[in-house]
């Protein structure tokens, strides 16, 4: 994998944090804040508690920083944070979730704004809405891939899973993905 030049401003930052730069830190925050957040909302499905995942990410983050040995692996490394943390958030409030979720898809049911959408819009509310309804595995899998941009291996690291899981994630969630598109353009 070539690094690019925002990898090795990364590293620099990551070093200088370690050093006990409080600049390169809030520097660092402001990089990677945006990409940990998206992360972190894909994977929950709900913004406000992405914004408490990512916060108790960045505490996590912080406080491992000078244990982090290899500043070129803070990618992976805080993407695994956020997604470890993520999967804590989804153990203990499945439940409330999923009545949540409830709440949210009945008041949509029932509201009529009388708004004109275009068609683009409305693909990518089926997207979202077919993206929402997968299992939470395979949902961070495709996001990680394809709005990422990551590979197999990066996103193995990320989630802890073995390769062979990611492609048969990957592969799922893909088939699951088409098969619900399909029943609502029907």
């Amino acid at each position: 994998m070539s690094r690019t030049h925002e990898d090795i401003q990364d590293e620099l930052l990551v070093l200088q944090c370690q050093e006990g730069d409080g600049d390169a830190l809030k520097t660092l925050i402001a990089r990677w804040q945006p990409r940990l957040a998206r992360l972190a909302w894909r994977l929950t499905g709900e913004r406000e508690a992405a914004r408490d995942v990512v916060q108790d990410a960045w505490l996590a983050i912080v406080r491992g920083l000078a244990r982090l040995d290899d500043p070129a692996r803070f990618r992976w490394w805080a993407y695994r944070i956020v997604a470890n943390k993520c999967a804590d958030w989804i153990r203990r409030g499945s439940v409330r979730r999923t009545a949540a979720t409830e709440l949210r898809d009945a008041a949509v049911s029932t509201r009529d704004d009388g708004s004109n959408q275009t068609d683009s819009a409305d693909d990518v509310g089926r997207m979202r809405d077919a993206m929402a309804k997968l299992p939470d595995e395979q949902r961070a899998v495709l996001s990680l891939h394809y709005l990422d941009e990551m590979g197999v291996r990066e996103i193995a690291e990320v989630l802890g899973v073995p390769e062979g899981t990611v492609k048969s994630r990957l592969h799922h969630a893909r088939n699951r993905l088409k098969d619900a598109l399909e029943r609502v353009t029907k």
